[in-house]
């Protein structure tokens, strides 16, 4: 497929392109903070910058008219509501975590929460000393999953790719959930997953549980 990714200089950017590449699926449109490298369009974007472009992420949106994967943290809920409005026109594709393990936890917290209403439940993040929101937005994910207040712990430290783990805990005993990322390539090949999902797919708001079912 011809793609085009925005947050193309950052970190995941970057890992996205190498894994996309070794697929064989071609960058043809870039934006970052270097500006806009425009070959031609794009069947598909990929939106992995920061919060503050989602307005630039919106408008590409709209001119390309093409499907949109979107792995961006820190929206508000207003940029989620914009992303409603245009899964009406085009295919989107939104989470804050694209490795196959956080969905499988997601999965886990969904079962264990049923059975301790009355236990205790914390839960606690790690990420490299450069991302920029905090608490992560997996960890969001999880707290959703929770459907209960719960207080979140982030650290940033050095070079950590992702740390999350759930503790529940009654008076007898402790439970905990765990999920590392080892590596960012786990998270570009979730996308390149979601991708030859999504660009199959008609107009609507999707994310993982729609992709695995």
């Amino acid at each position: 497929m011809k793609y085009g990714i925005i947050g193309y200089s950052g970190r995941m950017g970057q890992e996205i392109y190498k894994v996309f590449s070794e697929a064989e699926h071609q960058l043809v449109f870039t934006f970052d903070e270097n500006g806009e490298n425009f070959i031609e369009k794009p069947e598909l974007l990929i939106d992995f910058s920061l919060a503050e472009v989602f307005p630039k992420t919106v408008e590409y949106a709209k001119k390309f008219s093409v499907p949109l994967i979107i792995g961006t943290t820190g929206l508000t809920k207003e940029n989620l509501l914009q992303l409603e409005g245009l899964s009406k026109d085009i295919p989107v594709f939104q989470s804050y975590n694209f490795s196959l393990g956080i969905q499988l936890l997601l999965k886990c917290v969904d079962l264990v929460k049923n059975y301790t209403h009355d236990w205790d439940v914390e839960i606690d993040e790690t990420h490299h000393r450069f991302k920029k929101d905090k608490p992560s937005g997996t960890a969001i994910m999880i707290k959703e999953k929770l459907d209960r207040e719960v207080e979140i712990h982030s650290l940033r430290l050095g070079n950590v790719v992702g740390e999350h783990t759930i503790s529940f805990g009654s008076l007898g005993e402790v439970l905990k959930i765990s999920h590392t990322a080892l590596s960012r390539r786990t998270f570009a090949e979730g996308v390149l997953t979601a991708a030859k999902f999504l660009i199959q797919q008609k107009p609507g708001y999707y994310n993982f549980s729609k992709l695995i079912k």
